[in-house]
């Protein structure tokens, strides 16, 4: 089906000058439906395929070491990065530093068609796409061999780029509320990049990348023994100027990037400056940065100027703009979480034969599956842990969630509605996950109230998994998924509902973005837990919302699906070439 341009009926302006209400209208505007997608251009306009890399002329580029899997740091095996203690802290040097970007941000792999080449990478995007830029702001440390400042990661070359001198005191100011050897990671995006292809819906993809990339980087730290907070009081504003995006020159003449979002990373072990807490207060890690601090940040100096990433952009998605405005956080909190709280203690894994392969590797080898074969069956045990792993274990408040989602500041608002097609032990149907169980009554009181919540059998006691609607849901998973086969062709597919004009109206409309955060992080738990069970995932963002709200008799705005996901037997495509990734530096 081609997507097709907007009715008559759908205004081109905001209804409300109330930012809740705005996003709101952008998300009902960028819905698809049976008889009509939401607007695009319709066709690849090829010529302008925006350039999948940043680079900022001007800006010296330090070289990170190119290292191989087996150098030091080695990553450890992969079940050990959720177990609290099991990975030792590693220093911040200039090999940790390239190890973290290497698997956060890094590439995976190159693949060839003909005389056609493009870059993998180990943080997923949509359409492989990238609108996703990272940046570093860090100190000066022994073995870092790096100035004090902001760095751009430039993922082709491996290397940072040097944005900003900033003064070692005011670097110091700034990180002094955080424990010893920490350093600030920020994410901005390109717009144009997805937009380019998926027109007015690309706002959302954006932020789904936002939360893979939120993902990747907290599982890279994890293999270093480090620990990541995103520090979600601060505003835009500070983001913006940490990270150089509100530079007009910097950017003239050029797709400009949106600052996302900013988070904290340091060595598990180290402990909060004595100097930032009181002898009465409990040692507490802060989620904001002092505004003073940030404007000593800023000052600079500042070197280089963005590349242009495509030469003509066609048509311009104003409504991207707006709701990017309509979302734009103003608001400053003061919030904190509590440093050495008690773990969490993951159960043993349920696939032991996986248990020593080394995280590195399933970080490298995660692919997006384009096609399964249809049958393709996992155990039941296996679909059990894989839901073991997104789940945040907010019914014991008082100890530290698991990795990845401690570094999400927030209760979960995603849970998952499963189409559960080949899974050896459980009957086929729909079935649904409640991410927190304290929303259980929320989530039946907003779905067809003739629906069985049955506890699925066999299920671990602790896992809220619940049995809907029993029969085999592979032609419906297609269709409500744009009518795409890999939905009903794998072991089992999902939609991500959010609890969503409730969680807007109480929170705000930033709220809007940091669903999609949390569906992308969501989404890179499942990649890496595919390939650990030997299997392949992809994300679907590309999925008729109303039709597949219809199935469990959602109403009205209180719970919305804003991405899905598919898992199953891979078919690989042998017509295409794979390459390493760092290839081509060894021929420049």
């Amino acid at each position: 089906m081609t997507p097709e341009q907007p009715s008559s009926a759908i205004s081109a302006e905001p209804l409300s000058t109330d930012p809740v209400d705005r996003v709101i209208a952008y998300h009902v505007r960028t819905k698809h439906h049976f008889n009509r997608y939401a607007r695009s251009l319709g066709y690849l306009d090829w010529a302008n395929q925006p350039n999948p890399f940043r680079r900022f002329d001007g800006a010296e580029l330090v070289r990170l070491p190119l290292l191989k899997p087996e150098d030091e740091p080695r990553s450890p095996s992969y079940q050990a990065i959720y177990h609290p203690g099991a990975v030792s802290p590693q220093a911040v040097t200039i090999r940790t530093i390239s190890r973290f970007f290497e698997l956060a941000l890094g590439l995976s792999a190159w693949k060839k068609a003909g005389e056609s080449e493009w870059a993998l990478r180990n943080n997923p995007s949509s359409g492989n796409l990238h609108p996703t830029e990272g940046y570093v702001l860090l100190s000066s440390a022994e073995g870092l061999n790096l100035k004090p400042g902001l760095y751009h990661y430039a993922p082709r070359e491996h290397g940072l780029e040097l944005r900003a001198d900033c003064s070692p005191a005011a670097i110091s100011s700034l990180l002094a509320p955080f424990p010893s050897g920490a350093f600030l990671f920020g994410l901005t995006s390109v717009h144009w990049r997805e937009a380019w292809k998926y027109g007015e819906r690309a706002f959302r993809y954006c932020n789904h990348d936002v939360g893979h990339a939120i993902g990747s980087a907290r599982i890279a730290a994890a293999t270093l023994g480090w620990k990541m907070a995103l520090l979600d009081g601060v505003d835009q504003n500070q983001i913006a100027r940490v990270l150089g995006t509100h530079r007009v020159d910097d950017f003239s003449g050029v797709e400009p990037e949106h600052p996302d979002c900013l988070a904290v990373i340091w060595p598990g072990e180290a402990e909060v400056s004595a100097s930032s807490h009181s002898s009465r207060e409990p040692q507490g890690l802060p989620l904001f940065l002092d505004e003073a601090a940030v404007s000593g940040v800023a000052a600079g100096p500042w070197h280089g100027k963005a590349n242009e990433l495509s030469r003509e952009h066609g048509v311009h998605w104003d409504v991207i703009d707006q709701v990017a405005e309509a979302s734009w956080k103003t608001s400053l909190e003061h919030p904190t979480v509590l440093l050495g709280a008690a773990p969490i203690v993951q159960a043993g894994t349920l696939h032991a034969s996986r248990t020593t392969y080394d995280a590195g590797a399933i970080i490298r080898q995660r692919r997006s599956a384009v096609s399964f074969d249809g049958r393709t069956a996992i155990s039941a045990a296996t679909f059990f842990h894989i839901l073991q792993r997104v789940m945040p274990r907010v019914e014991r408040p008082q100890v530290q969630r698991p990795t990845p989602w401690d570094a999400l500041p927030w209760d979960p608002a995603i849970h998952l509605m499963l189409f559960v097609h080949r899974v050896e032990g459980l009957e086929a149907g729909l079935y649904i996950l409640a991410r927190d169980p304290n929303k259980l009554p929320f989530l039946q009181q907003s779905m067809n109230p003739e629906l069985e919540w049955t506890p699925a059998p066999g299920c671990p006691e602790e896992l809220p998994l619940f049995w809907l609607l029993q029969g085999n849901a592979q032609r419906l998973a297609a269709q409500v998924s744009c009518q795409q086969a890999i939905a009903g062709d794998s072991a089992f597919s999902l939609g991500m509902l959010a609890e969503f004009e409730g969680r807007l109206r109480q929170g705000g409309a930033w709220w809007y973005p940091r669903l999609f955060w949390e569906t992308g992080l969501l989404g890179q738990v499942l990649y890496l837990e595919a390939e650990a069970a030997g299997v392949r995932g992809t994300g679907i963002g590309c999925f008729f919302d109303d039709p597949v709200h219809e199935v469990v008799g959602i109403k009205e705005l209180s719970i919305q699906s804003l991405y899905h996901f598919t898992i199953g037997g891979p078919v690989d495509d042998q017509r295409l070439m794979t390459l390493p990734p760092y290839h081509h530096l060894r021929h420049e």
